[in-house]
């Protein structure tokens, strides 16, 4: 608030306009494309540097295809992905691999992520080599440097990923995504497939490494519990789309739009003397092979009136920094 559109770029780190990624489905002897789905339709935000972004939603909602987008291991269909005001799209060769030092990733399956015939000491290596930082003795001290961070020790580098339990997978999953140095790492749900207890630890685990790096995150989770905790601004997706995008105690505090505020009454709490009214949405989550017109939630939403499915709302700012798209929100 306050500041100038260049200070707010300037502070900016990943900048994401208009991204849009369709997958092609194919059918008949020719493979022709009979349809698409809307996987990622329009959707605008920025990362600011040392700030966590939580991204929420229903699986399916588009939000681990915008982190691959936004590292192109899946190439957009449309739209703009700058990092530290370079345009991501249109680098090639060398120059797409450097930045890529910069951005990494922490996939939700460590195990599926893991090559199980290579030890993990080589795989957290395997992007020092290919960078070719320092020189061989250099990149192993810097390999048993990074799984020391996240907790592991040097002679765990010689074993392989069965023998590891699931907690731990995940650090080496960390352990890699920092080998490089990098300044912003996208999360792709790292705790989900985890033990409560296990997923405090690896959440720590992230902020502590955070703190020590002044490392930027996009936290990609459908739990809002673990969203709460670790981070500062949060997006709501729903079918390909942002519905709405505020600081995370405003967005807790004084959600806004129809299906932020039903995700919020799912949350349990922990008094079994307390009782929370649900929300509960009706119906089924529309395909996003053939979304419906206007706003998408529309369907589903409780209040949703004529105008709902007959025009797509504006994502807008409603209240200073606080964005949301539903027309019933004045």
């Amino acid at each position: 608030m306050g500041q100038t559109k260049e200070a707010q770029a300037m502070e900016n780190l990943v900048e994401v306009k208009h991204l849009v990624k369709y997958f092609p489905v194919r059918a008949g002897l020719m493979q022709r494309v009979v349809n698409w789905v809307k996987a990622v339709d329009d959707v605008s935000f920025a990362v600011r540097k040392g700030e966590t972004l939580g991204m929420v939603g229903e699986s399916g909602c588009g939000k681990t295809t915008i982190g691959r987008s936004m590292l192109r291991l899946v190439e957009p269909t449309s739209g703009s992905i700058q990092y530290e005001g370079r345009e991501v799209l249109k680098l090639r060769g060398q120059e797409l691999k450097d930045v890529r030092r910069h951005m990494q990733i922490i996939f939700q399956d460590p195990y599926a992520s893991l090559d199980p015939r290579v030890p993990i000491g080589e795989a957290v290596m395997e992007g020092l080599n290919i960078h070719k930082i320092g020189s061989r003795q250099e990149r192993y001290d810097l390999m048993i440097e990074t799984l020391k961070k996240v907790g592991l020790e040097d002679y765990h580098a010689r074993r392989y990923p069965h023998e590891f339990s699931g907690g731990q997978r995940q650090r080496i999953g960390i352990a890699r995504a920092l080998a490089l140095q990098p300044n912003f790492i996208i999360c792709d749900e790292p705790v989900s497939a985890l033990d409560v207890s296990i997923q405090s630890q690896v959440l720590n685990i992230l902020k502590d490494l955070q703190h020590e790096f002044g490392l930027t995150y996009l936290f990609i989770a459908h739990n809002l519990s673990v969203v709460e905790h670790i981070s500062d601004r949060v997006a709501v997706m729903y079918l390909g789309k942002m519905v709405e995008l505020t600081t995370r105690d405003d967005l807790f505090k004084n959600p806004l739009h129809p299906y932020t505020k039903a995700l919020m009454s799912a949350i349990p709490i922990p008094d079994p003397t307390l009782v929370r009214n649900r929300e509960v949405l009706k119906g089924d989550v529309p395909s996003p092979l053939n979304p419906p017109m206007g706003c998408r939630f529309h369907p589903r939403c409780p209040i949703a009136d004529k105008i709902c499915s007959e025009q797509e709302p504006e994502f807008r700012e409603a209240t200073p920094s606080h964005w949301v798209a539903c027309w019933m929100v004045k």
